[in-house]
């Protein structure tokens, strides 16, 4: 039997020779498989001038382990050790991991389900959807998962408060007891409503909180807005509507508008671009400041998503104080994404580089961007180029009749009165009051009808629209490329292997083994290259 041998040196050079005793490695075994026992000890020993690592178990079953020298060890190490273990507790899942929600129901329900039957939280992606859409989500959820773990994603519509508004309502009907809120530059009343709307006195004092809130956020300012209770003006209008009562006021005066916070960095989608190691401290900081203000009975917990693709990145994330990791982008290349196969293959082949900024629907006049997939389609151009035109000009009467005609023939392909009549059909379903305001603002009637092409380019990539492969809206960050590069080689190359419940189990485990391997690093024993890295794997049945 061969074995890598090392030592615990820097200097050390590393030989394949023949291992003196199954107390180096187990026959059949290798080193990296002997640290992922990751719920064994693991020792560094040395015998007969060679070192090797093995297992707890190994080590009882020879009688030779009195004449090895001990040089190091780790101790067992379990993927549900690295975050927090409140956040297991009160969302009652089995890993500090959750995968974000993706809009207009990229995070659908399948994808949901598959996470929360292996005891993992996933986020629906309700935004973008009507209400009948979502409900009918809530409903195939709680039936596949009456215990949960489930959320709903809750997102900030300052141009459709009206959505905004009958999601939130929906949320507090059905019982859902996550929302995930993402987006909000603010506070709104909805937010605060479903939050309010889920307290209620429980013993001892300790308020009961039904309606649990994870506010996803990358800047201070709206960080500290959910770490506070709500604002009293919010309440006091809320319960003067008579949307909630008395007690549920003066209960959400006390305790924080969010029981979890993610802290979302270079993300894709909405995103600030910002970076982890920055962004996540600065946050931890504000937390325990608003902890030592407030004296809140249950301390809230920060998370970590945007750019979180790859054991290291994980590992990173919670060796900076993250109580739990969230994923986005590779998800939405996995099997359970309603994303289309088109979608998916591009997503496999991009790299870090591939992405880029473009208009945001949802928040267009307001010139908010998104982060999105460059390679393979012309979305971000286009869509940038549409953005120039709502800028530069006061109405579509206004643009160059030439323009116009490039625009009609190379981008929307039908002429602006068509795209005006179904603007119109769309919005008397979903908001009616858009309309009221356009009729008589020729920019915003502009915007709507720019908004058009925007809003439908990431259906079309959803459901795989053909010939309109060039349009396909795609949010991805960079972390895709990172995944890739580092699946690279593996079964979960393939995008068709590619399941979310995998990639979460391969991440954690691998974050944990990495995390032993830097163990042994402290102590002065450094592993060979061949162990530095953490290859997927299937999972067991």
């Amino acid at each position: 039997m061969t074995e890598i041998q090392f030592q615990p040196f820097a200097e050390c050079n590393f030989e394949r020779m023949e291992a003196p005793s199954k107390l180096l490695v187990s026959e059949g075994d290798d080193l990296p498989r002997t640290l992922l026992r990751l719920d064994e000890v693991c020792y560094a020993l040395r015998h007969e001038g060679l070192i090797g690592l093995c297992s707890s178990s190994d080590l009882e079953k020879d009688s030779a382990r009195t004449s090895m020298e001990l040089l190091g060890y780790v101790l067992p190490m379990t993927p549900r050790l690295l975050g927090d273990p409140d956040f297991l507790s009160v969302h009652g899942v089995r890993l500090p991991y959750m995968s974000g929600a993706m809009a207009n129901g990229i995070a659908c329900e399948k994808l949901v389900i598959a996470m929360g039957e292996s005891g993992l939280l996933g986020s629906f992606g309700a935004a973008g959807l009507l209400p009948d859409r979502i409900e009918q989500a809530i409903g195939e959820i709680q039936q596949a998962l009456p215990e949960g773990p489930y959320a709903f994603n809750l997102i900030h519509s300052p141009a459709e408060d009206a959505i905004e508004q009958a999601a939130a309502e929906l949320f507090i009907q059905k019982e859902v007891r996550t929302v995930e809120a993402s987006a909000f530059l603010d506070l709104t009343p909805h937010i605060v409503h479903y939050r309010a709307a889920g307290l209620r006195p429980g013993s001892n004092g300790v308020i009961r909180i039904e309606n649990r809130v994870i506010a996803k956020i990358s800047r201070a300012e709206v960080a500290g807005k959910f770490m506070r209770p709500a604002p009293e003006r919010l309440l006091k209008a809320l319960l003067e509507q008579g949307r909630i009562n008395s007690e549920q006021a003066e209960l959400a005066s006390r305790v924080p508008m969010a029981d979890d916070i993610t802290v979302e960095a270079d993300s894709g989608g909405h995103t600030d671009n910002r970076p982890l190691v920055a962004l996540l401290p600065s946050i931890l900081a504000l937390r325990d400041r608003i902890q030592a203000e407030q004296g809140y009975a249950v301390p809230i917990r920060v998370g970590a998503g945007g750019g979180i693709s790859t054991p290291s990145s994980a590992l990173a994330a919670f060796m900076m104080g993250a109580a739990y990791v969230l994923t986005g982008s590779v998800n939405q290349g996995c099997v359970e994404a309603e994303a289309s196969e088109h979608t998916k293959r591009l997503l496999a082949e991009a790299d870090m580089a591939d992405v880029t900024m473009a208009p945001a629907a949802d928040m267009f006049e307001m010139g908010v961007q998104l982060q999105v997939l460059k390679r393979g389609t012309m979305f971000p151009m286009r869509a940038q180029k549409l953005y120039e035109l709502y800028r530069n000009f006061e109405s579509i009467d206004e643009i160059p009749a030439e323009e116009r005609e490039r625009l009609e023939k190379q981008i929307f392909r039908r002429s602006m009165d068509r795209i005006w009549e179904e603007t119109e059909a769309y919005f008397m379903e979903r908001d009616p009051h858009q309309i009221e305001r356009a009729r008589n603002h020729p920019k915003r009637k502009m915007a709507l009808i720019f908004r058009w092409y925007l809003g439908l380019s990431s259906r079309w990539s959803n459901h795989g629209e053909a010939g309109r492969e060039t349009d396909y809206q795609i949010w991805c960050g960079p972390a895709m490329g990172a995944f890739n590069a580092w699946v690279k080689g593996s079964y979960l190359e393939e995008p068709g292997n590619r399941r979310v419940v995998d990639l979460a189990d391969n991440l954690m485990r691998g974050a944990t083994y990495l995390y032993r391997l830097q163990q042994f690093q402290t102590q002065g024993i450094r592993l060979p290259p061949s162990c530095r890295s953490f290859t997927p794997a299937p999972l067991q049945p």
